[in-house]
């Protein structure tokens, strides 16, 4: 390696362990605070009060928690910085939610919603679609056409709420254009709700996206610990309101009042001769004070604080006529007053009390801004609006009036240009003519979810419902707002099609067992390495350690979330990047065998080892990008630390593994090879086998597996998917004591309507994972309360105490899709695994013989699975077992690519030999590199299967299998089918 090359890589290897070691502090710190907070929450007792802790937490939150060079990082940065958890390892909530596309259909055809032909079509398409991948609008646009031939779909969308969009004479690929637009605007204007509703539910760090191509917007919730309430937050109708607000001249009497209230209030609990109780009276007597006398002016008064210490205010420090409740609590906002954000709970707690609310009028209700004011100090206040309520406590206008609303500029600033039908126009026109009239003029709050997301000054009368609202708006703000006031047009309700709630000590379990695993996974492998290769074993573990500490710092560098199948990819590329060192060093010890010097023997073993090690890294990708684009959850995290895994570990173990070896052996030449010890130095030498005359026997024996998995999969009924396939609802469930599975499905069959159930063991033998397909055809929330009070009244009759430590569902609808997604990952998975190794190697017999055996691998696990299955030993075929199965290919394809390397190595360095030696010979070459490398991944994976935990039996078996399966198929079937389909079987044919 030249020198400039060496202290490149050298430079490399220390900024981005700098970089790793930087970003894996925040998780440290974020530690650090999390146990003082416990600490801080824990009584005489030693327990700890998690409401203290979770309030130690919110008061550190903008504060300033770690400091480096200079830089001063709140809690809240340091939470977004620091490695994040899966819901499967920190516990919470995961949920999928569809937005309704044949609702928004209903709201666009206005009165002819109930036309019988409409809602039959509505109805074909709403059934034909958890089977289709078909847009919705083409699915109901062939229903129709098939229901009424002769119609036009204009007649049932041209009406006054679609003008200027679809006209009577509107051609029906004009309206489905129309109809697809809307729907995916609502899709839109659906994200940008729940984006915002979650944000103001508190969760720290939630997860929201849409799902691309699809009606669904996926939600991660960590820490949730009130599933019910979330579901009532996500599949809320949203409630868009036009309310008046208060002038300042009208509201400050009553704030007036009620800081004369509170000064009493205060001095009553100052005094320790009289209680708040015995003089109820003079409180009660205060608030019904006459406002009308009142001529201070609260801003005033608040203004004259130096508002950036506000929460540091001392009661005696304030005037004896101001209270040092509000003082500390409110800071003027312009015309309104604000509070801090982290003070929005106390102000909501002060304005909800009865004693307080009778202060104000019974019209005056209070909401805040939805968006707060970041100051230069990085504090953020939220503006309070007192608007008005009507009579009947309705506001004066809500959304369903609104017909359309576009992004606009005003001026060259940005705004949003509004239209309402011709109702909403009159009541418009009457709203802005009495605001308008007023002194100082009135603004109108734009009201969504309780929250403000605009407050315009109405400056004249409105008389034709378009009005133009301008503001200090960012271009994204405008189109925002636009989103939010058509929000009110169409009704887009959403249902909930996947969910999995996890509880947190079940979280700390996968924890506890993902770390357990991983430790004793590296602790083998790095054992195994020394007592095989020596000194060079210690350079292979110097690069694992590094690879292992890259890995964890990328991912929080990226913001990736950690998930225990993530850990599994850790698992497992620690156990696949030791092979690149295997290859290197058995390419070593063979040049040196040869006669080279040591020098030379490292400098060729790592050249001729590269393009193979490259090979099997791009196969191995390719897998993992596939799994990244079409995976979702578990399946996701996985693809993600795989991928992050190969370029840490195709870094490490070549570069990294190449300097330190110069550097330690290279000074002198060594009189022994310093990669053997005394169990390998003499292991695999001069070993010669006919593996290719043993094909047809192989051939036989693989036959004989994938035939009796087929006969089994039918006793089966077919194969034993999971609930991500088939849709349901699982259930994990702990009991207080060992249960027995099949008694407690007897127990509970009765009570889910006999419908398909399973109940198994799940770890250990007082815990259950309860499967069943009650009402899977019904997604809604109540169809969810009935299935689960129904097996928790099955429990009961038990007899025995019980806890629910997760759930989990998966709609109808979503399964297909999902099942849909998992073979067409694996379809292009091989595909492009082929077209690869085709260009890669430039011959047919190659690609066909690598594509062969990865069918092979992939049908070998499904039938060992099924064979299990008859036996009793069920494991279920689910989107963790799909992640397996890609990963078994892109294994298997790694070490077919290392033996097609050392073919065409054969191949060009003697060139008159016979195809069938020269196979041979290539495999043999490569044999002790094929054992070790199986081995050494062996050896991760059986760690995963033993302390892995339930969550990933599955996905370790079918490693286990398929680890096996890959090496066997590598040497009988990838390589042999190059003989069996070469047809004069001479190595000229193989080459470009």
């Amino acid at each position: 390696m030249k020198v400039q090359y060496r202290w490149g890589i050298i430079v490399l290897t220390i900024l981005i362990s700098l970089l790793s070691i930087y970003f894996l502090s925040f998780s440290f710190i974020s530690s650090s605070v999390q146990k003082q907070a416990s600490e801080a929450a824990r009584d005489a007792s030693g327990n700890v009060d998690f409401g203290k802790k979770q309030h130690y937490l919110d008061s550190v939150w903008k504060e300033p928690v770690f400091n480096f060079l200079g830089k001063e990082y709140t809690y809240e940065e340091i939470k977004k910085n620091e490695l994040q958890l899966g819901l499967d390892l920190l516990g919470g909530m995961h949920v999928v939610l569809e937005v309704s596309p044949n609702e928004i259909m209903k709201g666009m055809a206005g009165k002819n919603a109930n036309d019988p032909k409409f809602l039959a079509a509505l109805s074909q398409a709403e059934a034909k679609q958890s089977t289709s991948q078909a847009k919705f609008s083409e699915l109901f646009y062939n229903e129709f056409k098939t229901i009424a031939p002769g119609d036009n779909l204009s007649r049932l969308f041209a009406n006054t709420s679609n003008r200027g969009k679809i006209e009577f004479n509107s051609t029906d690929e004009q309206v489905l254009k129309v109809l697809d637009e809307e729907i995916d605007g609502a899709i839109d204007r659906s994200f940008n709700i729940l984006r915002t509703r979650i944000d103001k539910f508190g969760v720290v760090q939630p997860n929201i996206q849409r799902l691309k191509g699809t009606s669904r917007i996926q939600l991660e919730l960590p820490g949730v610990d009130n599933p019910a309430r979330v579901r009532k937050l996500l599949q809320g109708v949203a409630q868009l309101e036009f309310l008046e607000c208060w002038g300042v001249e009208e509201f400050n009497p009553y704030f007036m009042k009620l800081n004369d209230y509170l000064v009493q209030e205060e001095k009553l609990k100052k005094s320790s001769a009289t209680s708040l109780a015995d003089t109820s009276s003079d409180l009660s007597a205060l608030a019904s004070t006459d406002t009308s006398k009142k001529s201070t002016d609260l801003e005033k008064q608040l203004a004259s604080n130096d508002t950036s210490k506000k929460s540091e205010v001392k009661k005696d420090s304030v005037p004896s006529n101001q209270s040092t409740t509000l003082a500390s609590l409110f800071v003027p906002l312009g015309q309104n007053l604000g509070a801090n954000l982290k003070d929005t709970a106390k102000v909501n707690a002060l304005l909800n009390r009865e004693d307080i609310r009778a202060l104000f009028p019974a019209n005056m209700k209070f909401l805040w801004d939805v968006k707060p004011l970041v100051t230069t100090d990085k504090k953020e206040y939220v503006a309070l609006y007192p608007v008005k309520k009507g009579r009947d406590g309705k506001a004066l206008l809500t959304g369903e009036v609104i017909t359309d609303a576009t992004p606009s500029f005003e001026g060259g600033s940005p705004g949003v240009s509004m239209s309402m039908n011709s109702t909403g126009a009159q009541k418009w026109r009457k709203i802005t003519a009495e605001a308008s009239s007023r002194e100082p003029k009135r603004n109108i709050a734009i009201v969504l979810d309780n929250l403000v997301y605009s407050a315009p000054t109405v400056q004249s009368e409105i008389p034709n419902g378009n009005s133009s609202i301008s503001g200090s708006f960012t271009v994204d703000e405008a189109k925002d707002l636009a989103n939010i006031l058509k929000a009110g047009k169409l009704p887009a309700p959403t249902r909930i099609v996947e969910e999995a709630i996890v509880g947190p000590t079940l979280g700390q379990e996968a924890i506890n067992q993902g770390l357990l695993s991983t430790l004793a996974g590296i602790v083998l492998v790095i054992i195994f390495m020394f007592m095989y290769y020596n000194r060079g074993g210690l350079v292979a573990n110097l690069a694992l350690v590094f690879n292992l500490f890259f890995i964890l710092g990328v991912m929080a560098q990226f913001n990736s979330v950690l998930t225990l199948p993530g850990i599994a990819g850790i698992v497992l590329t620690i156990g696949m990047a030791v092979d690149a060192n295997v290859l290197i060093f058995e390419r070593i010890k063979e040049e040196w065998i040869g006669g080279r010097t040591y020098a030379q023997a490292i400098s060729l073993g790592y050249d001729k080892a590269f393009w193979s090690i490259f090979d099997a890294n791009v196969t191995t990708l390719l897998a993992g990008g596939i799994l990244l684009y079409l995976g979702s959850g578990p399946v996701k995290g996985f693809a993600i630390t795989l991928i992050i895994g190969i370029f840490c570990s195709f870094f490490t173990s070549i570069y990294i593994t190449k300097i330190v070896i110069s550097w330690l052996f290279n000074r002198k030449e060594p009189i022994e090879l310093p990669f053997t010890t005394s169990i390998s130095k003499n292991l695999f030498q001069n070993f010669n086998y006919d593996f290719i005359s043993k094909r047809k026997v192989a051939y036989v024996i693989s036959s004989t597996i994938i035939g009796l998995g087929i006969v089994c999969t039918f006793i089966n009924g077919g194969l034993n998917y999971g609930v991500d396939f088939k849709g349901g609802r699982y259930y994990v469930v702990r009991f207080d004591a060992p249960v027995v599975a099949s008694d407690i499905r007897s127990t509970i069959l009765p009570s889910l309507n006999n419908a398909g159930t399973e109940v198994k063991t799940f770890g250990s033998n007082n815990q259950v994972k309860v499967t069943t397909s009650y009402l899977v055809e019904q997604e809604s929330t109540e169809a969810d309360n009935t299935v689960r009070i129904s097996m928790e009244e099955g429990l009961k009759k038990y007899g025995k105490s019980f806890e629910v430590m997760s759930s989990s569902k998966v709609g109808a609808s979503i399964a297909d899709d999902i099942m849909r997604t998992s073979l067409l990952s694996m379809f292009l998975a091989i595909v492009g695994i082929f077209i690869y190794v085709l260009i890669r190697f430039r011959n047919k017999e190659f690609g066909f013989g690598g594509v062969v055996a990865l069918f092979h691998d992939a049908i070998i696990v499904i039938a060992i699975f099924s064979i299990l299955h008859t036996f009793g030993i069920s494991l279920e075929i689910d989107q963790v077992f799909i992640a397996a199965i890609l990963t078994i290919v892109g294994y298997s394809i790694n070490d077919t690519v290392v033996i097609y390397d050392r073919i065409r190595e054969v191949r060009e360095l003697q060139p008159d030999l016979d195809l069938k030696t020269a196979l041979n010979n290539s495999l043999n070459f490569t044999f002790s590199r094929t054992i070790m490398t199986a081995f050494t991944v062996l050896l991760v994976v059986v760690v995963l299967f033993i302390f892995g935990g339930e969550v990933m039996r599955g996905f370790s078996l079918a490693m286990l299998i398929g680890v096996i399966s890959g090496s066997y198929s590598t040497i009988y079937i990838a390589v042999p089918i190059v003989l069996d389909f070469n047809s004069d079987k001479k190595v000229e044919d193989l080459k470009a």
